[in-house]
Formats: structure tokens, C-alpha cells, sequence
């Protein structure tokens, strides 16, 4: 039950690769990766959890070994990224699940709950953010490039995309760096070094801007339907402050939070308490 397989699924032209694990009869689960990283983020994890749920990890339009059209063929945005999940789901067979959000994940999956309370059982985020405290100083560049999309501003955002920059974003913070396996950041960078790919992670830049502009939305979903939530959240991220996690309990007071001392890819060194705070969180 525990073995991963690596399918793709068609997803009205769009090509989705994903890795599933699991009894198809067990409670649901699906885990969305965030920046720069793709579904193999959660090596580790799946084998931990595949015992006892149906896992599914996509890599996420414009990651992995998912479909990365041209920009001219396919307009980057969270919204169309997250639609096209949607209709993942549904091609799956994913009719009701736990979500696991990450970063980039965290927008993605939390529209699929604005779009569809009724398919998700609970929510786990790692790192995944709805809340403006929970963004740190780490932003400004980007916010800069919100309120002036000049390509000056847009130029200095390349900086983010540097193997250097990907390797700073996994063990930053983290207490031992030797604790961090190249193998993920070294894979992130192999992707983003494709053609085309620095400027679709540019337009995503630029669209963060309507995930904050969601975060009421997003609240307003926490508030309204109460989903089961568990935060499990790299304390010393440089991106998501402490503050965003606590500031799910504003809207769920049932909320469990769970700090670790580590950075923002949080899997990479804590995957086995993860794996006992989500199973001990959803069973």
C-alpha cells in the first residue's frame, strides 16, 4: 500500500503528472507543492502517510513534470493554475479529500475550497499563508513589482530564481544545513532552468498580488464552514512569518498549530513529526 506510482492525467489538453500512493478506499488526501519546487517535494512524506490514506500529489501547471506551455498558449495566473487543479480532482476521482497546502499550494488550494467547500474534509498547512501578517519583509521586492510592473522592478526579481537563491530558500534557517539533501533544491533548479520558465515564475510574481487581495475571501471561507485545520509551520521561514499561522485561530479557534525549529521547506528536515501531527490530526 505504501508504493508511489507516477501516472499523468488528462486534463482537457492539459497534460497533469502527479504521484499517487495509497488504498483508493482510504480517506483522501492531496498534497500541493509551492515554489520552485514540484510534487517530489514530498518524497519523504507519502511513504509515512500511504499506509493509511489515498495520496495524490500534482505537480502543480508550469512545475515539474506537469505541461509547460508557452505564456502565448497558456496565461499563468494562480486562478487558471487552480482551475486547472479542479478539474484534476474530478478527473481523479477526487470527490472529497484533505488538502495539504504549501506556499504556492496554499492559493491554489484554498480558491478549490472557496469554489467547492463541500468536497474538503480538513486542511493542513505547511508554510501556506492567508493572512497579510504572515508576510514577511522578504516580500518587498515583490510588492514593489506589484505596484510598478516596470521591467526594471520585473528584472530584479531574477535574482529569486538563481540555483543560489533556491539553495539559500531550503536552508535558511534550517539549525543543520547538512540536514538538507541536494537532491530536492538541485531537481528545483534543474526545472527552473528550462526555457520559458523564469519568465512564467515572473507572471506568477506578479499575480500574487490577487492571493492577497483573495485573503478576506479566504477568511471569510474559514469562518463560514470551520474546515478541521492543522498548521505545521517552519518557524524560521524568510517568506511566512509565524504571525500568518497563528492568525488562522482569528477565524478557526479549533485550529491546531504546530511549530518546528527549520525553515520554509519544512519536510525537507521534519518529515517524520509532520507525518505523526497530520496522522494524529486526521484520525
Amino acid at each position: 500500500m505504501t508504493a508511489i506510482t507516477y501516472r499523468r492525467a488528462d486534463v482537457d489538453g492539459f497534460n497533469v503528472f502527479y504521484r499517487e500512493a495509497g488504498a483508493i478506499d482510504a480517506p483522501k488526501l492531496l498534497l500541493l507543492h509551492g515554489f520552485p519546487s514540484a510534487g517530489h517535494m514530498f518524497r519523504d512524506l507519502i511513504p509515512k502517510l500511504a499506509d493509511r490514506f489515498h495520496i495524490v500529489a500534482p505537480d502543480l501547471p508550469g512545475f515539474g513534470q506537469s505541461d509547460l506551455p508557452d505564456r502565448d498558449q497558456f496565461t499563468y495566473t494562480f486562478e487558471n493554475i487552480a482551475n486547472v487543479i479542479a478539474r484534476f480532482t474530478e478527473r481523479i476521482g477526487f470527490d472529497r479529500f484533505a488538502v495539504y497546502v504549501f506556499d504556492y499550494g496554499a492559493p491554489t488550494g484554498f480558491r478549490l475550497a472557496l469554489a467547492h467547500p463541500e468536497r474538503i474534509t480538513a486542511i493542513i498547512s505547511q508554510n501556506g499563508n492567508a493572512y497579510e501578517e504572515g508576510l514577511s519583509d522578504g516580500w518587498n521586492p515583490i510588492r514593489a513589482y506589484w505596484q510598478d510592473p516596470s521591467p526594471t522592478n520585473r528584472d530584479a526579481l531574477r535574482a529569486m530564481l538563481t540555483r543560489e537563491t533556491t539553495h539559500w530558500q531550503y536552508t535558511h534557517g534550517v539549525p543543520d544545513a547538512s540536514a538538507v539533501s541536494p537532491d530536492g533544491y538541485s531537481l528545483d533548479d534543474y526545472y527552473m532552468s528550462r526555457p520559458g520558465a523564469h519568465e512564467i515564475q515572473l507572471d506568477l510574481f506578479r499575480d500574487y498580488r490577487n492571493n492577497v487581495a483573495l485573503y478576506p475571501a479566504f477568511q471569510a471561507y474559514f469562518r463560514t464552514h470551520q474546515p478541521p485545520f492543522l498548521a505545521v509551520w517552519g518557524k524560521n521561514d524568510p517568506f511566512f512569518l509565524p504571525a500568518g499561522a497563528e492568525a488562522f485561530k482569528r477565524d478557526l479557534p479549533q485550529a491546531v498549530v504546530r511549530f518546528f525549529d527549520t525553515g520554509h521547506f519544512a519536510l525537507e528536515t521534519h518529515a517524520d513529526e509532520i507525518a505523526t501531527a497530520i496522522t494524529e490530526f486526521l484520525e
